[in-house]
C-alpha cells in the first residue's frame, strides 16, 4: 500500500497479511501511526483517492478477491456482507440528519424499506445496543448524545443488516474507563450472538484481553508478532511486544517505557525497523529484515531474529 504525500510516496503497510474465521475475534494492534487504520479501510475499499492505493497482495473475502471487483460491487458487500465501526462517531455520523434516518439508510438502501419500516427497524436496533428510550431519542441529532451513546449508534448502524465480518476500529478511542468497557462487552455479545467475524483494531492492549482469541501486534506497517492472545501476552516473542508489556500498568512501581520514537515511514532505516529501539538488536537485525516465521505453539510467529531468545527472556 503506497500513499503520495508532500514530501514523496510512503509505504504505510508493507505485505501484512492475516486471516480471520467466523466467530472468531482478532485484535490488530500497534502505536499510532503503524497502518491499523488504513489496513482498515483497505479492507473496505475507503482509502482516500488518489493519494493511497493497494499495490499489490490480495484481500480476499470468502474467497473472492475484493481487489479485482469493480467498486460499485465493492459496494454492495458493505452492509450486508461486511461493516465498520469508525473510532470518531461524532464526525462519522453527518451531524444534519437524526440518528434515526441514518441507521434507517441501511435499509432503505439495500432492502428498499419505507421510511415506516426503516424507523421500527431503527428503534429496534438502538434497543438492541442499549440505548434508553429508543423510541423517543431515535428522533435526536448526534450532538444529542453522550461519546459512548454516539459509538452506541455508530455499531447499530454496522450491524444493521447482519453482516458477516465486523471492522471495529479503535472503538473506544476518548471514552473513559467505564464505558470502554460497555461498549466492549457490546461489541462481543453480537458477535456472540451473531457469529461474525470481528477485527479489532486499538494500541490499547488493556481493552482486548478478555475479548479477543487472536492478536496481530503491526509495527511500521509490518506484521511483528501473531499468536493466540493469552500465550503472546504471557511470554512475548518479539522485542516490541515484550517492552509494550513491560510498559503496561501492574504492580510494579515504575512503568519501563519504549525507549525512542516510532520510525518515518518515508525513511525506514534499513533491516528491522524495530532496531534502533531494541535492546536484542545485533549487527544482523541492522542489515537484514526479519521475515514472520513460525514458532512453537498454535499459530505464533514473530518477525525477529532473536525470537528465541526473548522467548527464554519472558
Amino acid at each position: 500500500m503506497q500513499f503520495r504525500t508532500p514530501t514523496g510516496v510512503i509505504t504505510p503497510v508493507d505485505g501484512l497479511g492475516f486471516t480471520v474465521a467466523p466467530g472468531e475475534t482478532l485484535a490488530v494492534l500497534g502505536e499510532s501511526g503503524s497502518g491499523k487504520s488504513v489496513t482498515a479501510q483497505a479492507l473496505m475499499g475507503l482509502l482516500p483517492r488518489p493519494a493511497g492505493r493497494v499495490t499489490g497482495g490480495r484481500i480476499c473475502y470468502d474467497g473472492v478477491d475484493l481487489l479485482g471487483l469493480p467498486p460499485a460491487e465493492v459496494r454492495r458487500l458493505r452492509g450486508p456482507e461486511m461493516a465498520m465501526v469508525f473510532q470518531d462517531p461524532l464526525s462519522s455520523l453527518n451531524p444534519v440528519f437524526r440518528v434515526g434516518a441514518q441507521i434507517g439508510e441501511m435499509f432503505r438502501r439495500h432492502r428498499g424499506a419505507s421510511r415506516r419500516e426503516a424507523r421500527a427497524a431503527a428503534i429496534d436496533l438502538m434497543k438492541r445496543v442499549g440505548i434508553p428510550d429508543a423510541a423517543t431519542r431515535v428522533d435526536d441529532y448526534p450532538h444529542q448524545f453522550s461519546g459512548g451513546m454516539r459509538q452506541r449508534v455508530m455499531i447499530a448502524m454496522a450491524i444493521a443488516l447482519n453482516p458477516r465480518l465486523l471492522i471495529a476500529d479503535e472503538p473506544t478511542t476518548a471514552l473513559d474507563v467505564t464505558v470502554q468497557a460497555q461498549v466492549m462487552a457490546l461489541l462481543a455479545g453480537l458477535q456472540r450472538e451473531y457469529g461474525m467475524a470481528m477485527v479489532l483494531i486499538t494500541h490499547d492492549l488493556g481493552v482486548v484481553a478478555d475479548v479477543a482469541d487472536r492478536m496481530l501486534l503491526v509495527y511500521a506497517g509490518r506484521a511483528a508478532e501473531t499468536g493466540r492472545i493469552r500465550e503472546v501476552y504471557d511470554r512475548p516473542a518479539h522485542p516490541y511486544t515484550a517492552g509494550l508489556m513491560a510498559s503496561l500498568p501492574g504492580d510494579q512501581e515504575r512503568l519501563t517505557p519504549i525507549p525512542g520514537a516510532p520510525p518515518n515511514l518515508a525513511a525506514l532505516p534499513p533491516g528491522c525497523a524495530f532496531h534502533p529501539r531494541c535492546p536484542y538488536a545485533i549487527d544482523r537485525c541492522r542489515d537484514e529484515r526479519p521475515l514472520l516465521h513460525a514458532l512453537p505453539g498454535a499459530g505464533r510467529a514473530a518477525a525477529c531474529h532473536r525470537a528465541q531468545e526473548v522467548l527464554d527472556g519472558a
